[in-house]
């Protein structure tokens, strides 16, 4: 019985119906994983720790992540390539000295006040509850509360990529739902993507504020909330526009979709 849904569900199903239920329904998963995935997954095992504890040996514990799901992927039969493996291991090396200079320049003094916290709250005229985990919250001297969440990406983002609507929605939904579990005025909640930058020359850790006032808040909340009526009534329409959009759909002329 369907108890949840998540921010990547909900994208996920407005790229396509279809999609979604191929992979929440039938259980249908193409994509397994990759070089890059494992990758990320490191950054933030480390991005988790260093904020707890800065005197951890953060090349330490990447290496030993990043080798942990290397092996899941090749229990996986994925086919790896040794070339960029070798290069995201010196690229990551680089990188792990940017994480706290970026968040103290950004927000000088302040104080964690969580890592990986599980949202779990009733939606609004559903049964469903939404879920999902907030990377990073800390709290600043001025009584602001601050939703972080990491991005590993190569370069960077571009404006559009920054102002893409349904990305912002996450920060929006997390806003929304960490707000309500704690009682606090989303006045005094910001949100804000890390980008981890995996092959940049310089601003490595690239912090930006994303906003989200009452209009952009209703929007989010509504997606979400026709999201949950399509799902519980099955309606499983294919988006034939999305098959070669940018989404980069891993069901693309296979057998399960043509």
């Amino acid at each position: 019985m369907r108890s949840h849904i998540s921010f990547s569900e909900m994208k996920i199903w407005n790229e396509c119906a279809y999609k979604h239920k191929l992979i929440y329904k039938d259980k249908i998963k193409e994509f397994l994983g990759n070089e890059y995935t494992a990758f990320g997954t490191a950054v933030h095992h480390v991005c988790e720790q260093v904020v707890m504890d800065d005197s951890i040996d953060m090349l330490s514990e990447f290496n030993n992540k990043f080798l942990q799901e290397l092996k899941i992927l090749t229990e996986k039969k994925v086919e790896l390539k040794k070339d960029l493996i070798s290069q995201m291991r010196s690229q990551g090396k680089n990188l792990l000295n940017f994480i706290l200079p970026a968040l103290r320049k950004n927000f000088s003094s302040f104080k964690v006040i969580s890592v990986e916290e599980e949202l779990l709250l009733p939606i609004e005229n559903s049964e469903l509850f939404f879920k999902g985990f907030i990377d990073l919250v800390i709290k600043t001297d001025d009584g602001k509360y601050h939703v972080i969440d990491w991005k590993t990406c190569s370069w960077g983002w571009d404006s559009k990529k920054k102002n893409d609507r349904i990305t912002n929605y996450q920060l929006t939904l997390y806003k929304k739902f960490f707000s309500s579990k704690h009682g606090i005025d989303p006045k005094d909640v910001e949100t804000y993507f890390a980008l981890l930058k995996r092959t940049a020359k310089s601003n490595n850790v690239e912090i930006f504020r994303v906003t989200s006032g009452p209009k952009k808040t209703d929007n989010a909340f509504n997606l979400l909330n026709k999201a949950v009526y399509n799902i519980t009534n099955n309606n499983h329409i294919k988006n034939r526009l999305s098959c070669t959009s940018g989404f980069g759909c891993e069901f693309y002329k296979t057998e399960h979709c043509r």
